[in-house]
């Protein structure tokens, strides 16, 4: 009878706890029945591993953010590479001279689009405006269509690329992992030639990008710009100065390595799993049981960041020229390899039409999905995997995946997993990645006299 007095009083004690508040501040409670069963979810979806499978660290626990050892992170890097991102300053070698120091890495991966650009084209170069959350970016009336700075297919985030050892919707940019084997396709002359260099993904990127997008992050270090030697100096071996290619190629170093730190580490569901258990609603959490139990999205959308390197066709269409709304799309058509996916990258008739799964988070704030933005909802996209009818005619059924089959969700459940995937995944206080200023006093993402318009500086 005392022994069972005391194991009452031990279990009191614990809920007390659970339940009580220290100092005052955000209350703790215990796990419910929906906590209990979404925690089972996650076993069953991770391998027994569960929760600790899909958090995230903290941006600064720079030991447990995957990284490229070619590129190891340190809190200087870091700091460089957020301002050089956000750099309007580096944009010095334009096509016109109407670009000169207006357009930035962020210009298509912004903070408040959720690091992606909030249109179903991202429009460096060329382009003038943002609106509010970038939705109101437009072509330069002093450019000529061909000469602005598009890319063929949807601009993808920039959030969480720490998961992915290969980047870009087909996975062409990185010399490691999944593409040991692709060397045939590493075309001398082409921005795909970076492989060579041997780094994986997000730093080949950020290096190939730097000559595509004809950013000269090496003059702005040599001009002595606000204190971007200094910072330069802080992060790596001031005798780099000496070589210029190696100057220029720290400078994208530590764009990656600033880009490794941009997680969702704040969004409700991964607060959740940091035992939070007030973090999502009710409605969030039955979304995500279905998401990682019924509806089988996890059997692609997997660990922290809810993606992985596979690579699928489901029949999505493609971008397309022309109105997207009252947005406008520009120099896309048939002929552009980016619409054949990986198999535009690998030439492998079994990779055609393959693009790499995404990762999840923040969706909320751009409205456009797909490789093509050929949705502009999270429910459609939903809805489209529920019924699995392809809608893009250039993807025989041979080629689609064995795995796109309906889900038989109902509209209810549809709801749920919406309210998971809009809600549950936004971390809403991604502005801490973004600078206050810059070291050049110039404007960002944009430095266009629209956006300084805009944007109210």
């Amino acid at each position: 009878m005392l022994k069972n007095i005391y194991t009452y009083a031990f279990f009191l004690t614990s809920l007390i706890f659970l339940s009580s508040c220290n100092n005052n501040e955000d209350i703790m409670v215990a796990a419910g029945e929906t906590d209990i069963a979404l925690e089972d979810a996650l076993l069953a979806s991770s391998d027994n591993v569960g929760k600790a499978f899909y958090r995230m660290p903290d941006s600064d626990e720079f030991s447990k953010i995957p990284q490229d050892p070619k590129n190891p992170l340190t809190a200087a890097k870091v700091e460089l590479g957020k301002f050089l991102f956000h750099e309007t300053g580096i944009a010095q070698h334009p096509t016109m001279s109407a670009g000169m120091n207006t357009y930035s890495c962020a210009s298509c991966h912004h903070a408040k689009a959720g690091f992606q650009a909030c249109m179903p084209q991202g429009i460096g170069e060329g382009g003038i405006g943002f609106g509010q959350v970038g939705e109101s970016r437009v072509i330069n009336p002093a450019y000529l269509e061909k000469d602005i700075d598009t890319q063929p297919i949807r601009s993808p985030s920039a959030m969480n690329l720490a998961y992915q050892t290969s980047v870009l919707w087909n996975g062409q940019f990185g010399g490691t992992h999944d593409n040991i084997g692709t060397e045939a396709s590493w075309t001398e002359g082409t921005p795909i030639a970076t492989n060579k260099l041997g780094f994986q993904g997000i730093e080949t990127q950020a290096i190939a990008g730097r000559d595509v997008h004809r950013l000269m992050i090496d003059r702005i270090f040599m001009s002595h710009v606000g204190n971007y030697r200094q910072m330069y100096i802080n992060a790596y071996d001031e005798n780099s100065f000496n070589d210029p290619l190696e100057l220029k190629n720290n400078g994208a170093l530590a764009i990656a390595a600033y880009e490794r730190t941009l997680l969702s580490n704040q969004s409700p569901f991964q607060l959740w799993l940091k035992g939070d258990y007030n973090a999502m609603l009710e409605e969030e959490k039955q979304g995500a049981i279905l998401f990682f139990g019924k509806a089988k999205c996890a059997s692609c959308h997997n660990g922290p960041s809810l993606a992985n390197m596979d690579f699928h066709a489901i029949g999505m269409k493609d971008l397309a020229k022309g109105n997207y709304g009252n947005l406008q799309v520009y120099n896309v058509d048939e002929t552009n390899v980016e619409h054949k996916g990986r198999g535009g990258f690998t030439k492998k008739t079994e990779d055609l039409y393959k693009f790499k799964v995404p990762q999840l988070y923040n969706l909320k704030d751009s409205p456009f999905y797909g490789h093509g933005a050929s949705f502009t909802s999270i429910r459609d996209v939903i809805e489209y995997k529920n019924k699995a009818i392809p809608e893009n005619s250039n993807v025989s059924n041979a080629q689609l995946d064995p795995a796109f089959t309906a889900l038989n969700l109902t509209s209810e459940e549809i709801d749920l997993i919406t309210l998971f995937l809009k809600n549950g995944l936004r971390d809403p206080n991604l502005e801490r990645y973004s600078p206050e200023s810059l070291p050049s006093g110039l404007g960002f993402p944009n430095n266009d006299n629209q956006t300084r318009i805009d944007l109210g500086f």
